[in-house]
């Protein structure tokens, strides 16, 4: 009550107290409270008392590995690198339940950025499918092998643009028109063998569950079990480049380890009896595209058409893979993952990340602000730069500024490659969690 009324009042919430472990080792999240508890001034001290004996013991459901404590510095190190950042001399825990609610970054964000206006996504459609077509056809006319690979990478891109676009119809951010959504959401994924339906159901779980270790659909952690139980070439191949990278297709097939169900199949486990005939008819077309595919290998030649569509393809898959990833993976710091009672929407949410394309955010329709995104998917791309912006006070330390990219994101690739090489699997037990590393897999870091 007293923490209640101090942030009421404009300010700070006091900090935790959590107790010892048992086996009188500390947690890390135990033992970032006493350091801050110490650099406290005494006017905390009655509030911080008060919150030991409102009885809750959050603390004790984190799991995070605990070292026997060798020194104050050492082990100040060590929480640093695990469970936040320092700012100002000051631990902050981005795991610790937020002192603001979604209605107050809602509140934040201006009306306009909520209207969808559909003849302007419509505008985006005309002009990523016109360049699409633009590239193939200059592609084609000059036929030479410094053309094709400056082709593949950019229609590769753009085909990535165009799932985008398709995405937003998925969340009902293109238009507040279904049927529009629908039809244009199906002309854009099928052509790039994306089946619509199926995937915006699973993409919708995925939203709905983002940050939370069993329940996320896209690149959410593996247990540790489930890590174990897999044999030595898929554990390598997950975590090796460019191999996670291509996996979008084996994903839409099987899904992820642990889960079963197909986005082709109407009676998959990624959907409710209601959903089978959208999803019957987004196999349909994803159908109707592959005969056309094989129709044009017929006309073309199959080299032509590995050129002209092909590699693009993979390259797009390459595009989506790595900015998932990216949005839920990587940062410079240990983020959390929640399960239990811990886990909120909200919270979840806020462990997503922005990040920065350089000349490819206008390409790709600033899908790297993704926080703002994830929390309110109903918002269209193009008012998620201003809305971000708007809910930034209110995030505060929640909110993680990207780093700045240069024309190109080619910054992005040493984080993939870090994150691949320490981002492994969660702890069985806990409801708070932090990716642990198999240093057999690596070697140690």
């Amino acid at each position: 009550m007293a923490s209640w009324v101090l942030t009421e009042c404009g300010l700070k919430p006091l900090p935790r107290v959590y107790t010892r472990c048992r086996d009188r080792l500390e947690s890390k999240t135990a033992f970032s409270s006493k350091m801050r508890l110490l650099q406290n001034s005494k006017s905390h001290c009655l509030g911080s008392s008060l919150r030991l004996f409102r009885g809750n013991n959050w603390a004790l459901n984190v799991s995070v590995p605990l070292n026997t404590v060798t020194s104050v510095g050492e082990e100040y190190e060590e929480i640093e690198s695990v469970n936040g950042v320092e700012d100002d001399g000051e631990l902050f825990d981005p795991s610790s339940p937020p002192p603001f609610n979604l209605a107050d970054i809602r509140a934040a964000i201006p009306k306009h950025c909520w209207v969808k206006d559909a003849w302007r996504s419509m505008s985006y459609v005309v002009r990523d499918v016109a360049v699409v077509f633009g590239l193939a056809a200059v592609a084609a006319y000059y036929n030479n092998w410094i053309v094709w690979p400056l082709y593949w990478i950019a229609q590769g891109t753009m085909f990535w643009a165009l799932f985008v676009l398709g995405h937003d119809c998925g969340h009902g951010s293109f238009s507040n028109n279904f049927n529009l959504n629908s039809v244009v959401g199906h002309i854009l994924h099928s052509s790039i063998l994306v089946p619509y339906h199926g995937w915006r159901i699973s993409h919708r779980t995925h939203h709905q569950n983002h940050g939370h270790a069993e329940n996320d659909e896209s690149w959410h952690p593996l247990s540790e079990k489930i890590y174990r139980s897999l044999d030595d070439v898929t554990r390598k191949l997950r975590f090796t480049l460019p191999f996670p990278m291509l996996a979008y297709p084996v994903y839409l097939w099987g899904r992820t380890p642990g889960k079963k169900g197909s986005h082709y199949h109407p009676n998959s486990d990624l959907f409710v009896p209601n959903e089978r005939k959208y999803v019957i008819t987004s196999t349909v077309c994803w159908t109707a595209m592959v005969g056309l595919l094989v129709y044009l290998n017929f006309v073309m030649g199959p080299v032509q058409m590995l050129k002209l569509y092909g590699i693009p393809y993979w390259i797009f898959v390459m595009w989506l893979d790595a900015v998932t990833y990216l949005h839920h993976h990587g940062y410079e710091e240990k983020l959390p993952w929640y399960r239990g009672k811990e886990w909120s929407y909200l919270r979840g949410g806020l462990t997503t990340l922005d990040r920065d394309y350089g000349i490819i955010n206008n390409i790709h329709h600033d899908i790297g602000t993704h926080v703002i995104h994830h929390l309110f998917p109903q918002i269209p791309h193009y008012h998620l730069i201003e809305a971000t912006e708007a809910a930034k006070p209110v995030l505060g330390k929640y909110y993680r500024e990207p780093k700045k990219s240069g024309p190109l994101p080619l910054h992005l690739l040493g984080t993939l490659i870090r994150s691949m090489k320490q981002d492994h699997y969660v702890s069985e037990t806990g409801e708070i969690v932090y990716y642990q590393t198999d240093s057999e897999l690596y070697g140690p870091h």
